[in-house]
């Protein structure tokens, strides 16, 4: 099941973005469940994040967004889950 994680920033947390990026990443590639991923913008700051998780069910996507590091150091003012279908591409 392919999950659109839609996730946006909190004002001013830049910081935050930087200094738990490494993490974010290492749990991507641990992980193995992100088919695509990169930051949302607002001209070239990074303001947010969109990732297509391809996992069993929402649960699933629910506890991966859970135990992402960028969520556990407070990184989002809001996440959004949403069932995706791949149409092109």
């Amino acid at each position: 099941m392919l999950i659109a994680l839609i996730a946006r920033d909190k004002t001013g947390a830049l910081q935050t973005r930087m200094d738990n990026r490494a993490a974010h990443l290492g749990y991507i590639e641990k992980t193995g469940v992100v088919s695509q991923a990169g930051p949302l913008l607002d001209g070239d700051a990074m303001i947010g994040s969109l990732i297509i998780l391809d996992v069993e069910d929402l649960a699933a996507a629910q506890a991966w967004a859970a135990n992402d590091p960028y969520a556990l150091a407070g990184l989002f003012d809001s996440v959004e889950l949403i069932p995706w279908k791949k149409v092109i591409g």
